[in-house]
C-alpha cells in the first residue's frame, strides 16, 4: 500500500498585528517557506506535482490563487501548479489531506502543501467587507434555504464561542486559567529552542512576536466581549501575520530522491456540526477519527488544538477525556497567534518537532473552522 510521509514541515516567525511581518506581500511570505522547505530537503523543484495552500480572505495580494503566485515569486519553474484551498481556520490543514490524498491514490509523487495570511495588511472577514458593495450583509442573510432552517440568528464565531462556554460549564476563570497557561508554555518552549528546528526567520524576524507578560488579574480586568459573557480578548486568538508549508513524498519519491521521511500520515478526516456553535466540530471530528483508526486517546502522545478561543480546547478536552499535560504542550493561538490560512502546517511543523523531541510515536492535529467544521491529522513518528 502506498504511503504519504511528511518529509519535513516548516514556519516563518508568527508576526503580532502590525508587527516584523505586517509589511510583506503575502506572496513573498509564501514564496519565502517555499524556497526554504525546497533548500532544506534538496528536492528538485521541477519534480514536485502540485503546490496547495491554505489562505482565507483571498483579496489584494491573496488573491489570484496565492499558491501559485508564491511558487512563482519564488523563482520556481512555471510548469508546476499550484491550487488555493479555504476550510477558514483549517485551511492549510486541509491543504495537507489534499496533499496525501494524491499521493495515496497513486496520482502524485512529491507535493508542497502550506499556507499563507497577512492579517495586518487584508483583516478577517475583509471579503466579506467587500461583499457589502455587492449587497451582502453577511454570507448566509438572504438565502432562503439557510433562514429556513437556521433562521435569522448571529452566526460568528465569537456566539458560538460563548455558547460553548455556556454548554460545558466553563467559568470565566477556567479559560483564563487555560490562557495564561498557553502564554507560559509558549515562553518555555521560546526560551528551550523547542522551534529553533521548524522557524525560518524572515529578515530580522527570529521568533514568534505573540507571547506576552500576562498574569490572572490582568485577564480579571480586561472588559467581556459581550455583555453577560464569559470571553475577553485574552481567551481568544490572536490576529497574526505569517506562512508555514511541508513536503510530501510518496514511497516511490522517497527512493527516488534519497529523502528521509520525519512522519507518516495515519489518518485524515474532517466531519461537521452545529454551524451556529461553530466550533464545537473538533470535539466529532475527533471521535470519528479514532473509531475509524481503533486507537484511543490514550494512544496519542502529543495533541494539537487550535486555540481559536478557550473555550474550544476546554470542552473538546472534557468531551474527549484527553490528557491536559499532552495538549498544546508549547502554547497555542492564544500565545503564539492565528495566522488563519497558515495554521494547520504551522500547528503541523510544532507537532512533527516534538514528537521528535519527546520521541513519542502517535500526533493529533484537530482545528475548529467557519461553518461548524473541522478536520482530524493523525501522523505517526517514523
Amino acid at each position: 500500500m502506498t504511503e504519504a510521509y511528511i518529509v519535513d514541515a516548516i514556519r516563518t516567525p508568527i508576526g503580532k498585528k502590525k508587527g516584523g511581518l505586517s509589511e510583506a506581500h503575502p506572496a513573498d511570505l509564501g514564496a519565502h517557506v517555499i524556497k526554504a522547505i525546497v533548500e532544506r530537503t534538496g528536492v528538485d523543484p521541477s519534480s514536485v506535482d502540485d503546490v496547495i495552500f491554505g489562505c482565507v480572505d483571498a483579496i489584494g495580494g491573496q488573491a489570484g490563487n496565492i499558491a501559485r503566485t508564491a511558487w512563482l515569486a519564488a523563482g520556481y519553474p512555471e510548469a508546476v501548479p499550484g491550487v488555493t484551498v479555504d476550510r477558514q481556520c483549517g485551511s492549510s490543514q486541509q491543504a495537507i489531506h489534499f496533499g496525501a490524498q494524491a499521493i495515496l491514490s497513486g496520482t502524485a509523487d512529491l507535493i508542497i502543501a502550506g499556507g499563507v495570511q497577512n492579517m495586518t495588511r487584508i483583516p478577517i472577514s475583509a471579503a466579506m467587507i467587500v461583499g457589502q458593495q455587492y449587497g451582502f450583509d453577511t454570507p448566509t442573510s438572504g438565502s432562503k434555504g439557510w433562514e429556513e432552517r437556521y433562521g435569522d440568528q448571529e452566526v460568528s464565531q465569537f456566539r458560538g464561542a460563548e455558547l460553548i462556554a455556556d454548554k460545558w460549564d466553563l467559568s470565566r476563570e477556567d479559560l483564563e486559567r487555560w490562557a495564561l497557561q498557553s502564554h507560559e508554555r509558549a515562553k518555555a518552549a521560546i526560551g528551550e529552542g523547542r522551534f529553533e528546528r521548524e522557524i525560518v526567520p524572515f529578515g530580522d524576524v527570529t521568533t514568534d512576536e505573540g507571547p506576552r507578560e500576562t498574569s490572572l488579574e490582568k485577564m480579571a480586568s480586561l472588559d467581556v466581549l459581550v455583555e453577560g459573557g464569559r470571553l475577553t480578548a485574552a481567551v481568544a486568538s490572536q490576529i497574526s501575520d505569517g506562512a508555514s508549508a511541508l513536503l510530501l513524498a510518496s514511497d516511490e519519491a522517497v527512493k527516488e530522491h534519497g529523502l528521509t521521511p520525519r512522519a507518516r500520515i495515519h489518518h485524515i478526516s474532517a466531519r461537521g456540526d452545529d454551524p451556529i456553535f461553530m466550533l464545537s466540530a473538533p470535539i466529532p471530528a475527533t471521535k470519528y477519527a479514532l473509531e475509524k483508526t481503533g486507537l484511543t486517546i490514550d494512544d496519542i502522545d502529543l495533541i494539537e488544538i487550535n486555540e481559536a478561543f478557550a473555550p474550544v480546547v476546554l470542552a473538546w478536552i472534557k468531551e474527549i477525556g484527553a490528557d491536559p499535560a499532552k495538549v498544546n504542550v508549547n502554547g497555542g493561538a492564544i500565545a503564539l497567534g492565528h495566522p488563519l490560512g497558515a495554521t494547520g502546517t504551522k500547528l503541523m511543523a510544532t507537532l512533527v518537532n516534538e514528537l521528535d523531541r519527546i520521541e513519542g510515536r502517535y500526533g493529533l492535529q484537530v482545528i475548529c473552522e467557519g461553518g461548524g467544521t473541522a478536520n482530524v491529522t493523525i501522523i505517526e513518528r517514523v
